[in-house]
């Protein structure tokens, strides 16, 4: 389920994070569907169990799961939510590569056709 490239710059928290978003928005997970426990998943992958805690808690963070006292961890029931402020932060993102090709000289037309 979830691929760490232990080589990447990106810290290993924040691959998790980005590997159960992909999980969720490709509906690999669904709602209420239960997350592995924090101990369970650092086994699995190998890592520092504060690594997963510190993913978890971004995931709580951007409402992507919830913690449930004494039963686990679930993905929550907002997944049109989480759909789209995942759209939205990749418009973000797609906003500012754009503005920095225009600012290499790239007309916006150059930057269509280069794209396509």
């Amino acid at each position: 389920m979830i691929d760490i490239d232990y080589q990447s710059r990106t810290p290993i928290y924040v691959q998790i994070v980005q590997e159960i978003e992909k999980c969720v928005i490709r509906g690999q997970l669904k709602q209420n569907d239960q997350m592995p426990s924090i101990r369970e998943l650092a086994n699995e992958l190998g890592i520092n169990p504060n690594t997963v805690k510190k993913s978890y808690a971004e995931l709580e963070n951007k409402n992507i799961i919830r913690s449930v006292s004494t039963k686990g961890t679930f993905i929550t029931s907002k997944l049109e939510e989480i759909v789209q402020n995942k759209i939205e932060e990749s418009i973000e993102i797609i906003k500012k590569e754009v503005n920095e090709l225009y600012m290499l000289g790239l007309t916006f037309d150059d930057i269509r056709e280069r794209i396509k």
